[in-house]
């Protein structure tokens, strides 16, 4: 039996999850907005005492395959429109800069012109400065986890960290295993 797929999914008060039998599409509502996510065709959604809990009715290979995934979307969902999910990223690099203009992100990233991110529906970018590194910090934030990680993969795109010094865009927290230059090679 999935170890994920029979855990039961809490759901807040002000969260309201329905599904249309019709074509297995789970909907969660509540205070930050709405998701809508289609299911597998062998899974079965049942909701009470204000939790969900997902069951399937055999176990052929399909059916396992898809039990802890639709469980996982499904309490990403509840927890996306509760709280809401986000992404820092940290900006390395002298002459690096990150500015928001309107609710896009324009990059100074060493190239010859500025790098601008539009902004999707349902995702919002903000910009700070760490005070203890003094980098600047990225911050990707909205209620659909897949489409929060998605952007802040397409803004680490932009510039990734180089192996000799570490320069770009890293997630934070991100370890970047630094390479030894031509100098460090000639000493030996």
């Amino acid at each position: 039996m999935s170890r994920i797929g029979i855990r039961p999914i809490p759901v807040p008060a002000g969260v309201t999850v329905a599904v249309d039998e019709a074509t297995n599409v789970v909907t969660v509502r509540g205070p930050k907005g709405e998701l809508t996510q289609p299911l597998s065709r062998l899974l079965t959604l049942k909701q009470e005492d204000g939790t969900i809990t997902l069951e399937r009715p055999n176990n052929l290979r399909e059916a396992r395959s898809q039990h802890g995934l639709a469980r996982t979307l499904v309490a990403n969902m509840v927890d996306g429109v509760t709280k809401g999910h986000s992404k820092t990223l940290e900006v390395l690099g002298v002459g690096y800069r990150v500015t928001v203009q309107g609710k896009d992100l324009l990059l100074n990233m060493g190239y010859s012109h500025p790098v601008t991110i539009a902004a999707p529906e349902g995702i919002t970018f903000a910009v700070k400065a760490d005070e203890k590194t003094r980098a600047q910090q990225i911050i990707v934030s909205g209620i659909d986890k897949a489409l929060v990680g998605q952007m802040a993969a397409d803004v680490r795109k932009v510039r990734k960290p180089e192996p000799y010094k570490g320069k770009g865009i890293r997630y934070q927290g991100e370890v970047i295993k630094l390479k030894a230059g031509k100098r460090a090679a000639a000493k030996k």
